[in-house]
C-alpha cells in the first residue's frame, strides 16, 4: 500500500522584494534598504547614483526610463550589472506609476508580479547590451558637451559668488594654508585610490576634506577626516566622526540636521548653494590656501565629468576650473610618488655615515697615530 507523500512547495522563481519608488531619483536613495527593488524615472543612470544604490543593497532596479538614452556613455548600468543587480529598464510612467511604494513584488524575466498578479514589464538589460549602449553612446558626447557648456554658463550666473569670488565660503578651524591637502568624494574608484597612496599618505599626513558619503571610504584607509561636508539629502555621519572632524560644512537651506547636530555640542558651517557636497569640498579646500590639493574620487576624464545628471556635471567642470592647477588626481599620485628607498638614497646615506665615523675616529690619539701612519705611506712630508 503506497501512502502519499508531501512533496515541497517549489518557490515561485525570480527575485522578491518591497518596491521603493521615488521622483526624483536622489529622493529615494536615503530610503533604499537591503534585498529592496528599487523603482526609478531616470534617464541616463550615472555611476555615483548606481553606486549608492548598491551601497544601500538593493536586489533589483526598475527604470520607467532607458537606463541609457545615447547621449553620453553612462557608466552606471554597467556597475549594477556587474555587482550582480537585475537591471530592467523601459517599463513607462504607466509602470512606475502600478509599482506602489512599500508594495511586495516579484520579478522574473523582465515582468513584475504581486504573488500571480502582473503589474508591467520591460526590457532586461544584461552586460552585453549595457556594453553595446557604452560604445554607441561614445557618439553622443559632443552634444551632451554642448548642453553642459550652455548649463554652466547659466550655474555661474546664479553662483558666481561662490565659484568666482568665494564669497559664503566659511573660515575652517582645520589647518589647511600651506599644507597638503587631500579632498575625498564618493565614489566607486575611491577606496582604491586610497589604497595606492598609502605611503603617501602615511609619510605626508595630509588635512583631509571628505564628503559624507566618502567617510566610510576614509576610515576603512585609516584616515580621520578633518573636514566634513554634508550635501542637501545626505545622511549625517555619525557622533564619532563629527566631534572629531575640526569643521562640518552643511550645504543648502535645509535644517534638518541643526538639531541632531546641537544636541552633540557642534555647530555647523552652512552654505547656501544649489552646488552638490563634492563641488564644495574642492571649493571650500582650495579657498584656504593649501599647498597641493590631492582629489580622490572626484574623476579626471571626459567621461567621469559627464556621468553625472547636467546640474552636476557643471558644477563638477566648473569647480575643477576654480580649483585651478593646484588640483592632483589621486590616480596620478603613485606615479609621482612611489614612497621607495632609492640606491642612490642609501648610498648618500652610508658616505654620510663613513664621514661621521672618520671625523669621529680623527679627534682621538689612535686617529691622529693611524693619520699619521697614512701619510708615510703615501710619501706626503710632514
Amino acid at each position: 500500500m503506497k501512502f502519499p507523500t508531501r512533496t515541497a512547495p517549489v518557490a515561485p522563481a525570480g527575485i522578491v522584494g518591497t518596491l521603493r519608488a521615488g521622483r526624483p531619483t536622489r529622493s529615494l536613495l536615503t530610503r533604499l534598504r537591503a534585498g529592496d527593488i528599487a523603482v526609478i524615472d531616470h534617464v541616463d543612470l550615472d555611476r555615483p547614483t548606481a553606486q549608492r544604490m548598491l551601497d544601500a543593497g538593493v536586489s533589483a532596479v526598475l527604470n520607467a526610463q532607458p537606463m541609457t538614452s545615447g547621449r553620453f556613455p553612462n557608466l552606471g548600468p554597467q556597475l549594477l550589472i556587474e555587482a550582480g543587480v537585475l537591471v530592467i529598464d523601459g517599463i513607462g510612467d504607466g509602470g512606475f506609476a502600478t509599482l506602489a511604494d512599500g508594495r511586495t513584488a516579484r520579478v522574473h524575466d523582465g515582468t513584475v508580479y504581486d504573488g500571480e498578479q502582473r503589474l508591467t514589464s520591460g526590457r532586461v538589460v544584461d552586460l552585453e547590451l549595457a556594453q553595446a549602449q557604452m560604445t554607441e553612446a561614445r557618439a553622443g558626447m559632443a552634444t551632451q558637451l554642448q548642453t553642459i557648456t550652455h548649463i554652466s554658463t547659466e550655474l555661474i550666473r546664479r553662483e558666481q559668488g561662490v565659484l568666482l569670488h568665494g564669497i559664503g565660503l566659511p573660515a575652517l578651524s582645520a589647518q589647511l594654508e600651506g599644507r597638503i591637502v587631500l579632498v575625498v568624494a564618493d565614489a566607486a574608484e575611491t577606496p582604491e585610490q586610497l589604497r595606492r597612496m598609502r605611503a603617501f599618505l602615511r609619510e605626508q599626513r595630509p588635512t583631509v576634506v571628505a564628503t559624507a558619503p566618502a567617510l566610510k571610504a576614509v576610515r576603512q584607509a585609516g584616515l580621520r577626516a578633518d573636514v566634513v561636508i554634508v550635501g542637501p539629502g545626505e545622511d549625517l555621519p555619525d557622533a564619532k566622526v563629527l566631534r572629531a572632524a575640526k569643521d562640518v560644512v552643511l550645504c543648502g537651506a535645509s535644517a534638518v540636521h541643526d538639531d541632531s547636530l546641537a544636541r552633540l555640542g557642534t555647530a555647523p558651517h552652512r552654505i547656501v548653494t544649489s552646488l552638490g557636497s563634492r563641488d564644495i569640498a574642492l571649493l571650500v579646500a582650495q579657498s584656504a590656501a593649501p599647498r597641493v590639493l590631492v582629489a580622490a574620487g572626484l574623476g579626471a576624464s571626459l567621461t567621469d565629468v559627464l556621468d553625472r545628471d547636467r546640474d552636476g556635471a557643471a558644477g563638477s567642470y566648473l569647480a575643477r576650473l576654480s580649483a585651478g592647477p593646484k588640483v592632483v588626481d589621486a590616480s596620478a599620485v603613485p606615479t609621482l610618488y612611489s614612497g621607495r628607498v632609492r640606491v642612490r638614497h642609501v648610498l648618500l646615506a652610508l658616505l654620510i655615515c663613513v664621514l661621521v665615523v672618520a671625523a669621529a675616529i680623527a679627534t682621538t690619539d689612535v686617529g691622529h697615530d693611524w693619520l699619521h701612519d697614512l701619510l708615510d705611506q703615501i710619501g706626503v712630508n710632514r
